[in-house]
């Protein structure tokens, strides 16, 4: 869930980069650009997220001064007309949910073919020579000078469902699995 609050809070502040001149006024244009994030549709679910809360589209100011065709027909229902109106949009209100997250399923599968689309499978056989990719840790990266490979390691066994398997990965495996075991040894009767 955090991955969603974090690109809610980059979207929000990419709105405030354009609308500030100066990064000291900030705090002045952070409800109207609340209001625009509220106002625009989604990539990933195709709505707006005030419609997928409270299930109607948001009236901005600009429609209360010169009102449109909704806010006009609003205008003249009786309250228990309203209420009625209100009922039965609140009632479509899971479907429109269940669009988005349909929408969402959608894009998501899109960005994921994509993405394969750059993914090169290899076969790896018994005594081939390979290189293990080294992921940098972000609060241990100490600059553009450590290498990014290491190895190479002969191939032991290819395994389809984890990956291919070299000497060493397997013998770090059996020295985990003895410290274990050793470690769950009931302690000796002196």
């Amino acid at each position: 869930m955090n991955g969603a609050i974090e690109a809610t809070n980059k979207n929000i502040k990419k709105i405030l980069w354009n609308m500030v001149d100066n990064y000291k006024q900030w705090h002045e244009k952070l409800p109207f650009a609340l209001l625009g994030y509220c106002t625009i549709v989604g990539t990933p679910t195709g709505a707006t997220p005030y419609l997928l809360v409270y299930s109607t589209e948001v009236v901005i100011p600009a429609e209360v001064e010169i009102p449109s065709l909704r806010i006009i027909q609003e205008a003249e229902l009786s309250d228990a007309e309203w209420v009625r109106s209100r009922y039965e949009q609140m009632a479509l209100i899971d479907g429109k949910r269940m669009n988005a997250l349909c929408h969402s399923q959608l894009y998501h599968n899109r960005m994921a073919r994509d993405f394969s689309k750059k993914v090169r499978s290899r076969q790896f056989t018994p005594g081939q020579l390979v290189l293990k990719r080294i992921f940098p840790h972000y609060d241990e990266e100490k600059g553009k000078f450590l290498p990014n490979w290491q190895g190479p390691y002969m191939v032991h066994r290819p395994d389809v469902t984890q990956g291919t398997r070299t000497r060493q990965q397997d013998k770090e495996q059996r020295r985990n699995e003895e410290s274990k075991a050793l470690n769950n040894l009931p302690p000796k009767n002196s």
